[in-house]
């Protein structure tokens, strides 16, 4: 191991014992194969009373801690009605106990009262399993509000939440008012009614589909302080656009479940893609370097951060050369060593074809494609450029794995994405 390599080690490990020893526990929902039974145990249980941070102690004594199951990037959505239920369904990658949601206020202009908050297991649609609906509380509290710009962590709240389970979080949120904090393309249907429905298991009132994610931003468990996540920051092939909807064919979904079957510590997969986003500019979304660490770093048990972005800020024809490209790669780089994490960085696909392809743009990339394969200053390299490129033209992505834009990978691809993760790499520092 490289001293570098040593040093980061080092300050990741004890970055790792202080959000063990001070961060906040996770709130729990009942594992989805678990027998209808033992979800009704469970929430009979008294939700936790104590403050996140005292909780979190005895937690770190018995070789625990909180680690992010799931996680989609906030960015400004439209303005919301003040008065209405959101039931969001997320898919979590490791498993746990003492579930915790985390709720984004961050591109609010005012502050927002969540008047309910309850987590269950999806049965179908909008229907829960019986009995898996349970209410979350905010530092002993129903209820909670999250001034502008500002996010909200719940109470841990006992019980186990398994891997690879469809999450339902069902919020009554009251008082808002300007835009809202969302993530647009959740490739995932949830549901929308107005007034307090949040308690409520059955689908009768939940009459309004939705294709976006609200307010809520991250779920976490309680596990071995020995398991950590990846966290994929991305664009739209990352957020899984083209992936079919409801199925969780994302290749951060199918790495997901290769990790779950693997002998590899790394359990844990938050999904960070924002479709369109840029890694030096603003536009769908934050930057990546600006939103490195609301999206990433801020979240608990990561151990590495797998790089995937830059096609957006070529395409775009802005004047953006190779090396402003990779100066911004060494930014995000630097930014995740210091905070102690493993940094894997995959080369730009191609995207001949799509209509802002051009030869110009094909040279930036291929010079961008040259530094991550070869420069030595990521730990490790996936080279997704190789796997789905023609074998026939290797600016074009390959006819077998596209979705006929000729940029965005369909499900096939997004698998084999996926499967050329080399699984140790994710713990390569």
């Amino acid at each position: 191991m490289s001293a570098a390599s040593y040093r980061r080690r080092t300050v990741g490990v004890v970055a790792a014992l202080i959000m063990a020893a001070c961060g906040p526990l996770t709130v729990s929902s009942v594992a989805q194969a678990q027998v209808q039974a033992e979800a009704v145990a469970q929430k009979s249980q008294p939700v936790s009373q104590a403050p996140a941070s005292a909780a979190a102690a005895p937690a770190a004594a018995k070789g625990r801690h909180s680690v992010v199951t799931w996680g989609a990037s906030a960015d400004r959505q439209s303005a919301g009605p003040a008065d209405r239920s959101y039931r969001l369904i997320v898919r979590t990658s490791v498993g746990g106990t003492n579930m915790q949601i985390r709720l984004s206020n961050a591109f609010g202009e005012n502050p927002v009262t969540f008047a309910s908050a309850y987590a269950g297991l999806q049965k179908q649609g909008a229907e829960l399993v019986r009995g898996s609906n349970r209410q979350l509380s905010f530092g002993g509290a129903a209820s909670v509000i999250v001034p502008a710009g500002e996010t909200v962590l719940s109470d841990p709240l006992p019980g186990k939440l398994a891997a690879q389970s469809n999450l339902v979080v069902s919020l009554y949120v009251t008082g808002a008012q300007g835009p809202t904090t969302g993530h647009g393309m959740a490739m995932q249907t949830s549901y929308a009614t107005a007034g307090d429905h949040a308690a409520e298991e059955g689908a009768g009132a939940w009459t309004d589909p939705m294709g976006s994610w609200y307010w809520l931003d991250a779920v976490n468990v309680e596990t071995s302080t020995s398991i950590g996540s990846v966290v994929t920051l991305g664009d739209s092939i990352t957020d899984g656009w083209q992936s079919s909807t409801d199925l969780n064919r994302r290749w951060p979904d199918y790495l997901s479940r290769r990790l779950q079957a693997a002998d590899t510590p790394v359990k844990g997969v938050a999904n960070e893609g924002i479709s369109g986003n840029k890694v030096l500019a603003d536009g769908a979304g934050q930057s990546a370097l600006n939103r490195l660490q609301r999206d990433v770093l801020s979240h608990p048990g990561v151990r590495t951060v797998f790089l995937f972005e830059g096609v957006n800020d070529i395409k775009a024809h802005s004047g953006v050369t190779a090396q402003d490209m990779i100066d911004g790669y060494r930014k995000i780089i630097d930014q995740a060593h210091a905070a102690g994490k493993c940094v894997v960085g995959s080369t730009i696909a191609p995207f001949k074809g799509w209509y802002e392809w051009d030869t110009a743009a094909e040279s930036v990339r291929l010079e961008i494609n040259e530094f991550v394969r070869n420069s030595g200053e990521l730990d490790a390299v996936t080279d997704f450029d190789k796997i789905l490129r023609s074998p026939y033209d290797h600016e074009r992505i390959s006819p077998f794995f596209d979705n006929g834009d000729h940029l965005h990978p369909n499900d096939v691809g997004m698998g084999a994405m996926a499967d050329a993760v080399d699984i140790g790499s994710l713990t390569s520092c």
